[in-house]
């Protein structure tokens, strides 16, 4: 490797959890990797720390407010660092013509017009951010068909089914089994889980991630979204994709061949492992991961998602099952609700109500265009939070 060029690399949300990880794995590996731009939301002091490390060309922030608070911040040697904001801001990194890589961490729907960019430019998109391909996915995958853009899956699911297939025939493929840790409320009952405060769902027993994909854990939503997102990334209809419980988060997902074989990608839970094998690929990385022992382990478990105690897995199945638009109001709506539980407006059971209250009122649209999407992300949105005053002013009578 020391007698190829570095990677030039675009980290889109890099104060976040895929973000901080992708950028320690850099850091251990200054030789093959250097950062071109970084992008972040509101979390300036974390950014101008990984600013000062690696001295990115650009750095796009979320609004004006906080360009004017990182320069007053940067040191006088890294003034001339290019500082944006926004939409055309995160875009404009996205699609950096000397770009060998971009890593699309942001999370929810607002990391879709970055992530369409990185493919519109032919690049090599290390893929975080599910919601692209939740409800944009046949745009996204039509598009990369087109330029040439390389989607690598960063999900530590999607990544574990794309290891798997390495080597072999889309067309000897029978299934996808997707894992899943079960979240912090596996084993508990309906009544136990119902009155559950946001701090108490935050705590999970495996991953540590941001609140809104923790969250979505807690609720079976997370992988109700990798469900939709493993369609199109592998481009399988949903009956050829099964989830099943996992505690253990050892087994990250299998993949079940025609003639019975299932092949599995294990590890101990920790990000940096698909990070660094979207980074690499072909090859592979030492990132300083403890080694598996499956001997301390003792057994590895699994069961059948319970839909009746989540329903929102429920809910995400039947999205991925109409398609055309209603994987863009899931998404939507499942957003608006995670934020108001988050903020304590409404309880766990409420997430799927709301959800599914949003849904019911979706007029099915085909999907034909970037613009459109975002048009019925923003509807679901409008009635989302229309529905949470609602029920607020309910609660006060």
């Amino acid at each position: 490797m020391d007698n190829f060029a570095r990677k030039r690399v675009v980290v889109l949300g890099s104060t976040g959890s895929v973000g901080s990880s992708t950028l320690d794995i850099i850091r251990k590996y200054p030789d093959r990797f250097e950062v071109l731009a970084l992008t972040a939301a509101k979390n300036v002091d974390l950014l101008l720390s990984q600013i000062e490390e690696f001295k990115p060309k650009l750095v796009v922030v979320k609004s004006e407010r906080e360009v004017k608070n990182l320069e007053s911040k940067l040191p006088e040697a890294l003034s001339g660092i290019e500082i944006w904001f926004g939409e055309k801001g995160y875009c404009t990194a996205a699609s950096l013509s000397d770009a060998d890589i971009v890593v699309s961490a942001i999370v929810g729907a607002v990391g879709l017009l970055p992530t369409y960019e990185a493919v519109k430019a032919g690049k090599v998109v290390a893929l975080a951010n599910k919601e692209s391909m939740v409800i944009a996915g046949e745009i996204i995958t039509r598009l990369a068909k087109k330029t040439g853009a390389t989607i690598l899956p960063v999900d530590s699911e999607h990544n574990a089914v794309f290891q798997v297939l390495q080597g072999h025939d889309s067309l000897h493929l029978k299934r996808i089994i997707l894992t899943a840790s079960g979240g912090p409320f596996f084993g508990k009952s309906k009544s136990e889980i119902e009155s559950v405060s946001p701090e108490v769902a935050l705590k999970h027993p495996n991953w540590s991630m941001g609140s809104k994909i923790t969250i979505d854990s807690a609720t079976l939503m997370n992988k109700g979204l990798e469900l939709i997102e493993a369609k199109w990334l592998f481009d399988v209809p949903m009956e050829m994709i099964d989830i099943v419980v996992h505690p253990e988060s050892i087994i990250h997902s299998m993949v079940e061949f025609v003639d019975g074989s299932i092949l599995a990608e294990m590890a101990v839970p920790d990000m940096r492992i698909p990070i660094a094998y979207a980074l690499s690929y072909p090859e592979r990385l030492n990132v300083g991961v403890k080694p598996l022992d499956l001997l301390q382990i003792g057994r590895l478990t699994f069961l059948p998602p319970d839909e009746q105690k989540f329903p929102c897995l429920k809910l995400a199945k039947e999205a991925c099952r109409v398609g055309h638009t209603m994987p863009t109001v899931l998404n939507a709506a499942n957003e608006e609700a995670v934020y108001a539980f988050l903020n304590h407006r409404i309880g766990f059971y409420d997430i799927p109500r709301l959800i599914e209250s949003v849904m019911n009122e979706h007029r099915i649209e085909q999907t034909g265009s970037v613009e459109q999407v975002l048009s019925v992300d923003a509807w679901a949105r409008k009635r989302a939070q229309e529905i949470l005053k609602e029920w607020e002013v309910k609660r006060k009578y």
